[in-house]
C-alpha cells in the first residue's frame, strides 16, 4: 500500500434532523483531527445538490460514495436506516474498505455481536466498531467530578464537554478501524474491474448520457487503482 497523504472517507449515516446533522459533523471533524488529517470525511449533508428531487439527490450520493477511498456507516438503530444500508451495498459491489459503526451495543439482531442483522455482517475489507457511548460518557463525566443527577443543574460545557471526549474516543476507535482496512488486499479480481466499475456505472440508473456515466467510473477506477485501492 502506497503512503497517501490523505483519504476520502464517505460518512453514511441519518442526517434529518439536528442530533444527527451535529453529530456527524463533530465525529468527522474528530476523525480529521485523531488522523492527523489523513481520513477527511466526506458527509453526504455537505454535498452540493442541484436539486432536491429524490433521485438526483440519491444519483449525486452514489457517485460521491463511488468517488471515495473508503466509507463509514453508522449502523446505529434497532432497524438499521435503508439509505445507509443501500450505500453500504453499494460500497462493496465497488469493493470501497468500510468500516461499521454501531455506538450502542445492545443487541438488536443475529449479526457479529448482535448488534445488526446478519445480513449486514461478514463482508471482506469490512471493519465492526460497536462501542458502548453510554458507558463511556458516564465515565468521562465522572473523571470530570460531575454528578450525573446535577448534570441537568450545571453549565452547559461541563456536559458537552463530557460529550466531546466520548466523541473524540468513539473517532480514536474509527481511525483505528479505518488503518485496519486500509491494509487489507483488495478483493476484486484484477481482470474483472474494469466491466465491473462498467457495470457499476449502470446499475443504480443514474441519470445522464451512458457513455459520460461510463467514462466516470472509468477515471474513478483508474484514480483507485493509482493509489492502490483496487
Amino acid at each position: 500500500m502506497k503512503k497517501k497523504s490523505s483519504y476520502a472517507v464517505y460518512f453514511a449515516g441519518e442526517l434529518c434532523n439536528a442530533k444527527d446533522l451535529i453529530g456527524n459533523a463533530y465525529l468527522a471533524e474528530a476523525i480529521f483531527d485523531r488522523s492527523h488529517g489523513r481520513f477527511q470525511c466526506v458527509l453526504p449533508q455537505n454535498v452540493e445538490h442541484r436539486s432536491l428531487a429524490a433521485q438526483p439527490v440519491r444519483d449525486r450520493n452514489l457517485r460521491t460514495l463511488a468517488a471515495c477511498d473508503l466509507a463509514l456507516f453508522n449502523f446505529k438503530d434497532s432497524e438499521l436506516d435503508a439509505g445507509t444500508v443501500a450505500e453500504f451495498l453499494f460500497a462493496k459491489f465497488a469493493d470501497i474498505p468500510a468500516v461499521l459503526l454501531r455506538s450502542d451495543p445492545r443487541p438488536r439482531g443475529t449479526g457479529r455481536g448482535g448488534s445488526w442483522n446478519l445480513m449486514g455482517s461478514s463482508y471482506p475489507r469490512t471493519e465492526p466498531v460497536v462501542l458502548d457511548s453510554l458507558a463511556l460518557y458516564r465515565k468521562l463525566a465522572h473523571q470530570r467530578r460531575l454528578r450525573l443527577v446535577d448534570m441537568h443543574l450545571l453549565a452547559g460545557q461541563h456536559s458537552s464537554a463530557a460529550a466531546q471526549a466520548v466523541c473524540e474516543v468513539i473517532a480514536a476507535h474509527v481511525v483505528r478501524a479505518l488503518d485496519r482496512v486500509l491494509r487489507e488486499e483488495p478483493v476484486m479480481p484484477k481482470y474483472v474491474r474494469a466491466e465491473v466499475y462498467n457495470w457499476l456505472a449502470l446499475l443504480p440508473g443514474l441519470r445522464g448520457p451512458v457513455k459520460k456515466l461510463r467514462k466516470e467510473f472509468e477515471l474513478i477506477l483508474e484514480r483507485k487503482v493509482d493509489r492502490d485501492l483496487l
